[in-house]
């Protein structure tokens, strides 16, 4: 089994950035969902309550954070990577956890209000800032930036295969975001990991991924319909959960934080 794609989600709901290689730490992928987009309460805004995340694509330059409409005709965003110094923190909400983030900039507040049709603020969680992973699946010292629980979703591209055959339809990969995406092995057997590898890094796996309704949302065009979600609730649903996919995470063994890159062989030790 090998590593056939690497992607990272800097904004939280908005489009991934497909990566060759890729920097490992706690909280996953390097710049996976250090940003997030709040309501005027602080609470988290995904494509659950706007389909039309998934239209905004960002992209690094440098010191910057790009991020451009890929329909509408709106001049991108251009952003600090680091919000300002001196920036004034705020408690911002996602899920249950609440933690305190750094606002970007009034003008990126501005585009992304414009863009979306509904007020809003771009935030970004800093280095100081730790979000536990819930104790009843986290072990001591395990974090997540603004992923939903957990700092790595694993695919292997034999699962989706297998749901593609029941579909009328197929979908792609980008349907469930995945950070990595594999060849080999057989449907769903990502899920019964415990450990494996991937060079000289070691990771934990979680548990799996419960779905949700982001799933039957065409990340092209941000048309939503009932796929593949529908069929996946007909055979692999566990109680209130349909799953699909694996959470995991980096096992720190160093100081230093390894890369993984497209190519690289995962080893798995415990199923």
């Amino acid at each position: 089994m090998q590593i056939t794609a690497l992607y990272t989600y800097p904004i939280k709901s908005l489009a991934g950035i497909s990566l060759p290689r890729a920097r490992v730490g706690r909280r996953g992928l390097a710049y996976d969902r250090r940003w997030m987009l709040v309501d005027r309460d602080g609470l988290f805004i995904s494509q659950r309550e706007i389909p039309q995340l998934a239209l905004l694509a960002p992209e690094f330059s440098g010191p910057h954070l790009i991020i451009r409409h890929r329909l509408e005709g709106l001049e991108p965003l251009v952003a600090g990577v680091l919000p300002p110094e001196g920036a004034a923190g705020l408690e911002v909400q996602i899920w249950d956890d609440h933690c305190r983030a750094l606002p970007v900039s009034p003008q990126a507040d501005e585009w992304f209000s414009e863009a979306l049709g509904t007020r809003c603020r771009l935030v970004y969680l800093p280095d100081e800032s730790v979000r536990p992973l819930n104790p009843t699946y986290g072990q001591p010292g395990e974090m997540v930036g603004f992923a939903d629980s957990c700092p790595l979703l694993v695919i292997g591209e034999a699962s989706l295969g297998d749901l593609n055959q029941r579909l009328e339809e197929p979908v792609p990969m980008n349907r469930f975001r995945p950070n990595i995406v594999f060849s080999g092995g057989q449907p769903y057997e990502e899920e019964q990991w415990k450990s494996f590898r991937i060079g000289g890094a070691r990771f934990r796996g979680i548990r799996t991924c419960g779905r949700c309704q982001i799933t039957t949302i065409d990340q092209e065009s941000a048309e939503m319909g009932k796929e593949p979600l529908r069929t996946l609730s007909t055979y692999r649903r566990q109680g209130h959960r349909i799953e699909f996919g694996l959470y995991a995470s980096w096992v720190a063994e160093n100081g230093e934080l390894p890369h993984i890159q497209v190519g690289d062989e995962i080893v798995v030790g415990r199923r």
